[in-house]
C-alpha cells in the first residue's frame, strides 16, 4: 500500500537519510524513536507537507511524490489535533467532506457511522473548545476519515493524554483499526505504546532506520547497539526443567529459579524478560508470591536517567532498571538484599 524509497530530508542541521519503508495494505505499522529522530518528518513527506530532495512515495502502486495532499487520500492526524475551534464536533468532521464537494445527506450519514464507531454520537454538536484530551483525539481521527482515506497518519497521538486515558485509547485505536481495516502508520517516543500497537515497527534514531520487524522480532533480537539500548537488552533465561501446573500455566524452572507463565505449547527452553518488567524493592511486596524472589545487587550502572541493576537470583543473574529518583529514594547499594517480581504477563518464551 505504501512504498517509501530512497527519501531524503534537510531541514537545517538536521537530515533524513535514504529511508525505505514498504508497508502491507492493511497494516498497523509504528514508527518509533526518541525525540528528534525524524518521525513526523516521515509522515509529513508520506502526507505531502514536507518538501524533500532525493525520493519517491508511492500508495496503492501509484508514484503521488509530485501530488499535492489533497490528491493522495490520506487522513493525517497532526500532534495537537488541530481541531477548528469556530467550529463545532460535527462541522469539524464534515469539513473535508465539503470540500469534496458531497451532497449534503452523504455527508450526514457518513458524519452519523463514524459519530458511532468511534463513540462521540452525543458530542456532535459540541464546542470543541469544551472536550477532553480523549475526545478531541476521537474528533480528529473521525475528521480524518470522513474522507475515507486510503492511508492514516498518526503523530504521537497519545502524546497530550493522561496515562489511564492513552491506555483505553489505544485499545480503542486497535478496535478502529480492526473494524475499519485502513492502512495506518503511527509514529510515538513510547516503547509500552508501540509494542501494543504494531503489527510491525520500525526504530529510528537521528534520521536513519535502525530495525524494522514486528515488536518481538525488536525486542529480543536487537540488530544494533543503538536498538539494545534504547529498548533495554533483555533478560535471557535458559530453562532446566518445565512443569505443566494446569490451567493453561506451566512452571519453567531456570537457573534454580521456578518462574510461572501462561503457555500452552511445548516444554519452554528459555524465556525472555524486558529490565523494565522486573520490579525491584526494598521493603517485602504486598499480594500473593507468585514471581516474587530476593536477590543480591552486583552492579549499579547509570544510564541516561536510569540505573542499570545487576541482581543475582539463585544461579542466575537478572537485568532490571529503576528511574533514578526512585532508586535514590531507596538508596540501593550493591551487596544489598532486595525483593523482586517478575511480571507476569510481561514474560515471553523466546
Amino acid at each position: 500500500m505504501i512504498s517509501i524509497k530512497e527519501l531524503s530530508v534537510k531541514i537545517g542541521n538536521f537530515s533524513l537519510h535514504n529511508i525505505n519503508l514498504d508497508i502491507s495494505e492493511g497494516e498497523y505499522f509504528v514508527v518509533v524513536g526518541p525525540t528528534a529522530a525524524g518521525k513526523t518528518i516521515i509522515l509529513e513527506s508520506i502526507a505531502g507537507l514536507q518538501h524533500f530532495r532525493k525520493g519517491e512515495i508511492w500508495i496503492g502502486g501509484k508514484n503521488v511524490t509530485s501530488l499535492p495532499p489533497e490528491q493522495r487520500q490520506i487522513g493525517y492526524v497532526p500532534q495537537d489535533y488541530a481541531l477548528f475551534p469556530f467550529l463545532n464536533v460535527r462541522d469539524n468532521i464534515t469539513f473535508g467532506l465539503r470540500r469534496l464537494g458531497n451532497k449534503k445527506h452523504e455527508n450526514s450519514e457518513r458524519v452519523e457511522s463514524l459519530a458511532h464507531i468511534l463513540g462521540i454520537h452525543h458530542l456532535l454538536e459540541r464546542d470543541v473548545r469544551k472536550l477532553s484530551g480523549g475526545e478531541k483525539q476521537r474528533v480528529a481521527i473521525a475528521r480524518a476519515l470522513a474522507i475515507s482515506p486510503k492511508v492514516l497518519l498518526l503523530d504521537e497521538p497519545m502524546g497530550s493524554l493522561d496515562v489511564r486515558t492513552a491506555k483505553y485509547l489505544r485499545l480503542e485505536l486497535k478496535r478502529y483499526h480492526e473494524e475499519l481495516g485502513i492502512t495506518t502508520i503511527h509514529v510515538t517516543h513510547n516503547l509500552i505504546e508501540a509494542e501494543e500497537m504494531a503489527g510491525r515497527m520500525a526504530i529510528l534514531h537521528m534520521g536513519q532506520i535502525e530495525q524494522v520487524g514486528r515488536p518481538d522480532e525488536v525486542f529480543f533480537y536487537p540488530k544494533s547497539p543503538f536498538v539494545a539500548d534504547f529498548i533495554g537488552t533483555p533478560n535471557i533465561l535458559d530453562c532446566d526443567y518445565c512443569n505443566d501446573l494446569g490451567h493453561g500455566l506451566v512452571e519453567a524452572v531456570c537457573g534454580g529459579v521456578p518462574i510461572i507463565l501462561p503457555h500452552h505449547d511445548e516444554p519452554v527452553r528459555k524465556l525472555a524478560l524486558l529490565p523494565r518488567d522486573v520490579y525491584v524493592t526494598t521493603r517485602t511486596p504486598p499480594g500473593p508470591g507468585i514471581n516474587r524472589f530476593k536477590g543480591t545487587v552486583m552492579e549499579i550502572v547509570p544510564f541516561s536517567s536510569l540505573m542499570k541493576l545487576t541482581i543475582r537470583v539463585g544461579e542466575i543473574n537478572l537485568l532490571a532498571e529503576l528511574p533514578q529518583d526512585i532508586f535514590e529514594e531507596m538508596d540501593i547499594k550493591v551487596g544489598q538484599e532486595v525483593h523482586l517480581i517478575l511480571k507476569l504477563r510481561s514474560l515471553r518464551v523466546y
